[in-house]
């Protein structure tokens, strides 16, 4: 997001926004009811540092969900003690580095595949590259006998069982 709308300002702004799920689908992405709880700004991306930035959120968060907090409720004209939890969080691949202390640089940088990440080296760009990534669709997808909009070949192959929690540790 760049909020001076000039592409080669070195500026990074990170917006955590809280959307209430507690509605029909048809109105909980409505702007009314999403909230712009902060907003990180500087010369550059937090980094591993996005913990001290979040802790007053997180702060606020628990005690929603420990306490709850006494709101009052116009319709009924009543107050109640309401309670609220994280429900899940959409970031990019990046941010998600940050937000869960996973690696998401170098050759096993994906989560699910971990040590089966599937990479090439760019010779005079010193990039990596993610492939393969056609083994996730279904097994009788069009997608995977495409050659010439891929890598020149067909994907044959399937995807392993993540592992679960207590096979990490």
């Amino acid at each position: 997001m760049n909020p001076y709308g000039n592409l080669s300002t070195q500026h990074s702004s990170w917006s955590v926004l809280l959307v209430v799920y507690n509605l029909p689908p048809w109105l909980c992405m409505k702007r009314k009811y999403i909230m712009l709880s902060m907003m990180i700004s500087g010369p550059r991306q937090p980094g591993n540092d996005i913990d001290v930035y979040l802790s007053p959120l997180i702060k606020d968060l628990r005690k929603l969900w420990d306490e709850g907090v006494l709101v009052f409720e116009g319709f009924h004209k009543e107050t109640f003690q309401m309670r609220a939890m994280l429900f899940c969080t959409i970031n990019d691949f990046l941010a998600y580095g940050n937000l869960s202390g996973y690696s998401v640089k170098g050759h096993h940088a994906c989560p699910i595949c971990e040590e089966d990440t599937s990479y090439i080296q760019l010779k005079h760009g010193r990039k990596t590259v993610y492939t393969r990534h056609r083994r996730f669709l279904k097994h009788h997808h069009p997608y995977r006998r495409l050659k010439k909009a891929f890598n020149g070949s067909q994907e044959h192959e399937t995807v392993r069982i993540p592992l679960t929690g207590e096979q990490v540790f």
